[in-house]
């Protein structure tokens, strides 16, 4: 045996040694605690596509936000597949969620508005939007609050509507608007309005004509580019642990009922919203992994189209997610969290 083999069985017999004498379990780890540095208020129509399950567990694990409220808004009328789309089995899915996650007490919920708005200037008065307003325009904190909507955007155009007041003390994040034609091209059988749009397209002409309320989109170029495929939740989902079971078992119940006509990935278009509130830099607190331009507001047609105008405010539109940072945060926190229910390291 040369000098240089007998170095190496050295090594490995410390490296070896050095493992089992002290093992790297989880609850060996530092806990380094992370204090919130924004609120958010989620707007999400959980009774739809199952993203918006997905989305609201991980923003509730995301300790750098605190989730100040939820608010369990409105589809379209004629529902999604086998789901109603009303406001009242949005607030019951997402009921669902916080029982397998032992967090009914934690984070208050509402309602959303069950209609869209009609007409432009009379907005839907309901607890939820009062909430979106008292919130707003609290005088005692000095955190960002930040309003996720991964829905039609009835209740806060309401919230608006009833005190402008809130748009300079708010930041909507949201997932919706068709793609800006000048950067990339429309996917195949494109839908016109783009889908969250055209769940309430008054509603989201009075935010973006109206208001003059900062925004951070995510058109649907960009949340198209959001797909995890079922082979992926089975292997990286603990579908032995409370929470990752329940996740897996809504995106597996609406497969089943399309009938394999959706393929095997799956767009988790809602999941930007923690990605661009939650898991932001370090220092600068910024979305810094993704890209977006800076471009004035947009009109809103009658058609969901924009038309250019003058002198408008600028709005931060996305153009590519961070999704390995997103998913594998999201896996990693469900995961942990699955651990802990079952008192694994």
């Amino acid at each position: 045996m040369t000098k240089m083999a007998a170095f190496k069985r050295v090594l490995i017999s410390c490296s070896v040694a050095c493992v089992s004498i002290f093992p790297l379990q989880a609850e060996s780890l530092p806990d380094f605690p992370i204090k919130p540095r924004a609120r958010v208020i989620v707007v999400n129509d959980f009774g739809g596509d199952p993203d918006g399950l997905f989305q609201i567990a991980h923003h509730l694990l995301s300790p750098s936000v605190e989730v100040r409220g939820i608010i369990a808004s409105k589809h379209y009328d004629k529902g999604f597949y086998k789901y109603p789309g009303t406001p009242e089995f949005s607030l019951e899915t997402l009921q669902g969620l916080l029982e397998v996650m032992q967090w009914q007490d934690k984070v208050p919920v509402f309602l959303g508005a069950a209609k869209e708005l009609e007409p432009l200037d009379t907005p839907q008065e309901t607890e939820a939007t009062r909430f979106i307003v008292a919130e707003a325009m609290r005088g005692e904190v000095n955190t960002p609050l930040y309003i996720a909507c991964g829905a039609g955007l009835t209740d806060l155009a309401s919230a608006y509507l009833l005190e402008p007041q809130i748009a300079e003390r708010v930041r909507l994040v949201w997932i919706g608007g068709l793609e800006y034609r000048t950067l990339t091209a429309p996917p195949p059988k494109r839908k016109q309005p783009e889908y969250n749009t055209g769940i309430d397209l008054k509603a989201a002409q009075v935010i973006f004509n109206q208001s003059e309320m900062p925004i951070w989109q995510i058109p649907r170029d960009a949340y198209r580019q959001t797909l995890v495929s079922m082979a992926e939740l089975e292997v990286r989902l603990d579908t032995d642990g409370p929470l990752g079971r329940y996740l897996y078992e809504r995106m597996h119940a609406l497969l089943q009922m399309a009938h394999g006509k959706l393929g095997e990935a799956y767009a988790m278009g809602d999941n930007p919203l923690v990605l661009l509130t939650a898991l932001q830099s370090s220092w600068s607190p910024d979305p810094s992994s993704s890209e977006y331009f800076q471009r004035p507001a947009p009109l809103l047609d009658e058609e969901g189209r924009y038309l250019k105008r003058r002198d408008s405010r600028e709005i931060r539109v996305y153009l590519k997610l961070d999704t390995r940072l997103m998913f594998e945060d999201m896996f990693a926190k469900i995961k942990h969290f699955d651990a802990e229910a079952y008192g694994r390291p």
